[in-house]
């Protein structure tokens, strides 16, 4: 479980990160240019303390795909980007491949020979 909250803080702060990089203008304005240094500091260590407990493989691919997916709906809802149902598919895409990885590690869990 503790793995686990590793993994949302290191998402959290992979979205902050880069909503500072969008507002940092090319890292022409400081406070959101070291908005993005901590956030990925943070990002990247939680993610590192998750990975002792948590497969490589999901623990990127959860933090990758809902990174992306929220960072998506951040930049329809704060900066007017436009949300096409393409987007929307996409989005929907990126989750269900999160919760297949998530469900193939029950699945192989549940198939290995007990001892």
């Amino acid at each position: 479980m503790k793995g686990y909250i590793f993994l949302a803080i290191s998402i959290v702060g992979e979205i902050f990160a880069t909503t500072m990089l969008k507002m940092s203008e090319g890292f022409t304005i400081v406070s959101p240019s070291i908005g993005v240094i901590a956030g990925y500091a943070l990002s990247f260590y939680c993610l590192s303390m998750c990975l002792k407990t948590v497969p490589l493989s999901l623990a990127y691919a959860i933090w990758s795909g809902i990174g992306t997916a929220l960072t998506a709906i951040i930049g329809v809802v704060v900066w007017g980007e436009v949300i096409t149902s393409l987007k929307v598919f996409g989005i929907l895409m990126i989750i269900g491949g999160v919760v297949l990885l998530n469900s193939s590690k029950n699945i192989e869990t549940a198939n290995e020979p007990s001892s």
